[in-house]
């Protein structure tokens, strides 16, 4: 088992990321070759109009060709493999708690009349034993992940808890990561016929700092995170003793990585909102340390209990 202490600074220290402005070089403004007074309407007008810098090939002239595919812009690598971190929340996550115990969890009365008649019997006589595998709770479990390029648009995250296989697609311009629909997929959206315990994920890089305009928008992000939303989600545990999620509910994560003392961390922050259930968003964070290759991996098979 790993070092507990780790965890601590590992929290504190993987936030998600945010953007800042800037000034302009030496205090210019955007108008400072603009002299006469009338002149002023037509350089706001130029400076604001969108596609202009574009059109002419951004302020050093030279024509940008398109975006680079998600797999060359990353600004971080979340391949490789990693295993978790159980630092805090042991009795929750390494062994399943007894039915009723939700203890901190934001739950309304629905959430925990659901939960207080769980019956794990039940679920394996349906077929359901994977319900405590799903997206919202995968990366609580404890064990080993591993991440590759499917292609360039597409992640993929492979779990031995379960032996479950989560998918992350890159949007499409035009898409919107907030609303887990992608207008490429025509499966994508709410529709519960395409439901499933790992749900449909949109995935976007988000770069810490600015991105301006012209040759500073060429330069490449030094660091960022992943945001990837999923929705399309079955209905199933969000703990594995019976706390639900509907199939309502939306999952937003945040992967980011650090580094400490030359080894390699990885930090996902989830927020999951489901009105149906829950009486505010739930947000944890995990960490997961990177292993030189797959030893230690172990596929299982899901387990109601």
């Amino acid at each position: 088992m790993q070092d507990p202490n780790r965890g601590t600074q590992l929290r504190k220290r993987g936030t998600a990321p945010f953007r800042t402005g800037g000034p302009t070089k030496r205090g210019r403004t955007p108008f400072s070759r603009c002299g006469a007074a009338p002149l002023v309407a037509f350089c706001v007008a130029l400076w604001l109009a969108p596609g202009v810098d574009a059109q002419r090939g951004g302020r050093g002239g030279a024509p940008q060709g398109p975006p680079p595919a998600p797999r060359a812009a990353a600004p971080i690598d979340v391949s490789g493999y990693w295993v978790s971190l159980v630092t805090d929340d042991w009795r929750w996550r390494m062994m399943t708690p007894p039915k009723g115990d939700y203890l901190y969890l934001p739950l309304n009365p629905a959430a925990r009349q659901v939960a207080d008649t769980w019956d794990p019997a039940k679920d394996e006589a349906a077929g359901e034993q994977c319900k405590g595998y799903s997206a919202p709770s995968l990366m609580h479990l404890p064990g080993r992940l591993h991440i590759t390029w499917q292609d360039d648009t597409t992640l993929k995250v492979d779990a031995d808890a379960g032996t479950q296989t989560r998918v992350f697609h890159f949007g499409v311009p035009g898409s919107d990561p907030n609303s887990g629909s992608d207008p490429a997929n025509p499966r994508s959206g709410s529709d519960p016929a395409n439901a499933s315990w790992q749900g449909y994920s949109i995935a976007q890089w988000e770069f810490d700092g600015a991105r301006g305009r012209g040759r500073a928008a060429a330069a490449p992000a030094k660091h960022g995170s992943l945001k990837v939303v999923t929705t399309r989600l079955r209905a199933g545990y969000f703990r594995k003793n019976g706390v639900p999620y509907s199939a309502n509910a939306v999952l937003t994560e945040y992967f980011t990585t650090l580094t400490d003392t030359g080894t390699d961390y990885l930090v996902v922050t989830n927020v999951l909102e489901d009105p149906q259930y829950l009486a505010q968003p739930y947000v944890r964070s995990v960490q997961f340390k990177r292993q030189a290759d797959a030893k230690g991996w172990s596929p299982t098979t899901c387990s109601a209990r």
